[in-house]
């Protein structure tokens, strides 16, 4: 075992996290911005953490749906918060994993010994994205924008009458790749095939995600993480995940049609992660500092790793990209690993990178290692369920990700966690914690 240490001065560890319910886009939070969203959640960590604003050095921010009128939501949000304006705070985005940079920046902050105190958060919402008017008439208006009264319409007559009922369609965003066009459905559809996943497989672990969910939230485990949200008119608290579904059977999800290839795919609307709205915070200190504060560490973020794939055919192999190399830059094997938290964009992605893990030729092919790391017991991954059931605001995920893995570290008493995702553009991010009392 070779785990990178540091000294406690500018060791990085998690003290505490929250995050508001999160709720199926276009339902609950209909009305709210990421703004409100975000703004709440950094509200919430501070009243749960007690912590002095003033001690905050540094926020980061992870989003990837962009509202043009807060293009920095980091900072919009620390000011809604009430957090002092003198924080610096910026806004950072790398698709499904962006909360995961935002993390990650920090650590090196405090491995270097820039900052001791920092909040990372994540938000994004789907109900409420950025929608344009066609790219002709984006030009058109910005055109007419320059007119300053009826003398000037001669000037931009030769673009105005080019205008055609075509050009007022909206462009409304959707989640595919800019690079090939291709969406994250069929990225899985690709990837399921390449490691001959079926049906079967996918609803199986779909409907584990949603009873494991079921069944941590009914126990109450997320109760103290989740900040409740006030929605107007009748301000009743919104205080639990709309997502998971723990009364789904195998029978139900069987008879759903396939998404994304209506013929041979094994993507449904069941096992594949929700367009979903939300937002987290987690704080972030140096040990010594949490120490000086008397505030307990759940979990130390010890090293971490990302790579990119081949744009379309490892559009969601970012796990399998980013953990063998991760475990054999610290000289970790599966066996040492007591938890799994890994984002579940689809359970055909999941269940296809778990097959990766166990191939050696792709580790020696596509990675340069001698052989696979292995399989990695079931029982240990997303054990609270995951994004299939819990669902996924884009840019909140790896913050929610993170926490919960730190907190299953103190509650199970484990060492090691490792926490990866996949994300678009064939990313992937991989990030060990130790637990600082194990």
């Amino acid at each position: 075992m070779k785990v990178a240490t540091t000294t406690p001065q500018r060791t990085p560890v998690i003290i505490d996290g929250v995050r508001t319910p999160f709720m199926r886009s276009h339902k609950a939070y209909d009305a709210l911005s990421a703004y409100e969203l975000g703004r709440l959640a950094l509200q919430g960590l501070l009243a749960k953490t007690r912590l002095d604003p003033g001690a905050v050095e540094q926020l980061t921010m992870g989003t990837v749906i962009h509202d043009p009128t807060a293009s920095n939501i980091a900072r919009e949000c620390l000011l809604g918060a009430d957090l002092p304006a003198a924080i610096p705070a910026f806004t950072v985005s790398l698709a499904c994993i962006s909360s995961n940079v935002a993390a990650t920046t920090l650590v090196d902050m405090i491995n270097l010994g820039r900052i001791e105190v920092g909040i990372f958060s994540g938000v994004d919402t789907c109900s409420d994205p950025p929608i344009r008017v066609s790219g002709k008439m984006r030009r058109v208006l910005a055109h007419l924008g320059q007119m300053k009264g009826p003398k000037d319409m001669g000037k931009h007559w030769p673009l105005l009458s080019t205008v055609r009922p075509r050009d007022f369609k909206l462009d409304i965003p959707q989640v595919v790749e800019f690079s090939n066009g291709k969406s994250m459905g069929q990225g899985a559809e690709y990837l399921a095939r390449q490691k001959s996943v079926s049906r079967e497989q996918c609803d199986g672990y779909a409907l584990r995600s949603h009873q494991l969910a079921a069944k941590a939230q009914a126990a109450g485990i997320f109760t103290d993480y989740i900040v409740p949200v006030f929605i107007p008119p009748h301000f009743r608290p919104l205080a639990s995940d709309d997502g998971p579904r723990g009364d789904s059977t195998l029978e139900q999800l069987a008879k759903l049609r396939p998404a994304f290839d209506r013929y041979f795919g094994v993507c449904t609307a069941a096992n594949s992660s929700f367009l979903t709205d939300g937002a987290g915070a987690v704080l972030l200190m140096s040990q010594e500092r949490a120490q000086r504060e008397g505030l307990s560490a759940k979990a130390i973020i010890r090293d971490y790793i990302y790579r990119a794939g081949e744009a379309h055919r490892e559009m969601l192999s970012g796990p399998a990209l980013t953990i063998p190399l991760l475990l054999h830059k610290n000289g970790l094997s599966i066996a040492d690993i007591g938890v799994w938290e890994i984002h579940e964009a689809f359970a055909a992605q999941m269940v296809a990178n778990l097959a990766y893990m166990k191939d050696d030729a792709f580790a020696q092919q596509r990675l340069g290692l001698e052989r696979a790391p292995g399989e990695i017991p079931l029982e240990k991954i997303n054990s609270w369920g995951g994004s299939l059931a819990l669902g996924h605001p884009f840019g909140a995920t790896g913050a929610r990700l993170l926490y919960t893995a730190a907190e299953r570290l103190q509650r199970e008493q484990c060492r090691f966690a490792v926490v990866s995702g996949c994300a678009a553009g064939g990313h992937g991010s991989a990030i060990l914690l130790e637990n600082p009392d194990a």
